[in-house]
């Protein structure tokens, strides 16, 4: 784990912080299932002090190329999976509860969010509104000035987190986590209420989309206006 000086002082809303992940049957936000969850809460210092952890059986096909990044086949998650009318319910709670307290923690948080929301409109629950929540992803392609590759496990390398099992959704939800905290730390633009700093990345994550669809476009490659939104992905 990143050599984190603890004595430093944090953002109030880095005191505690609930990180999520999900693993699931594929890319789309619309059609992709939960196959795994992991909700927890860490300290400052980057340790795990609560743990929440599903196996989903997502009640369709997991394809294969779905298995091999995560690891769970449709076997195994139909044999000990809950199943997903039980298990999408208690991550919403547990989301909910951890949210009146702190902020949630997810990297790149629209791919999360939303098939969660996609999941619980499924199932007939009452979706998540998650605010305030902390994007690593966000604040590092705001704040970090730099090319090259922004996904976790080369964010991972840049701000010296350890990750010992990506695309396991415990580890890449702590790795998450510690980048957050890491990054709490190293910019001062993030002290500052939880709140306002939700808003700021809502704002932050719009104008690297408009961007990044600007320059799709000067390409001449394929572009979809509707990834517009954050933490939850407008349809």
């Amino acid at each position: 784990m990143p050599d984190l000086d603890f004595s430093a002082d944090l953002p109030d809303w880095a005191k505690q912080l609930a990180v999520f992940d999900l693993e699931t049957t594929g890319l789309d936000l619309a059609t992709s299932r939960i196959v795994t969850a992991c909700v927890a809460v860490v300290s400052a210092d980057g340790e795990i002090t609560e743990l929440h952890e599903w196996l989903v059986n997502p009640g369709i096909e997991i394809p294969a190329a779905a298995t091999s990044v995560h690891g769970i086949t449709t076997e195994k998650a139909a044999a000990e999976g809950l199943a997903a009318n039980t298990a999408i319910p208690e991550i919403v709670e547990k989301l909910n509860s951890f949210n009146q307290k702190m902020p949630l923690v997810a990297f790149n948080a629209p791919y999360d969010f939303t098939i969660l929301q996609n999941e619980a409109q499924r199932h007939g629950i009452n979706s998540l509104k998650p605010n305030p929540v902390i994007d690593p992803l966000v604040i590092d392609r705001k704040l970090r000035f730099g090319a090259g590759k922004r996904n976790l496990v080369s964010l991972c390398e840049i701000y010296g987190v350890d990750l010992m099992e990506a695309h396991n959704s415990t580890a890449d939800a702590l790795a998450a986590g510690r980048i957050a905290l890491t990054q709490a730390r190293k910019y001062a633009e993030l002290n500052q209420e939880a709140s306002k700093l939700h808003d700021l990345q809502i704002k932050w994550s719009e104008a690297w989309t408009k961007n990044f669809h600007d320059w799709l476009e000067k390409e001449n490659r394929p572009v979809d206006r509707a990834e517009i939104g954050w933490p939850i992905r407008a349809s």
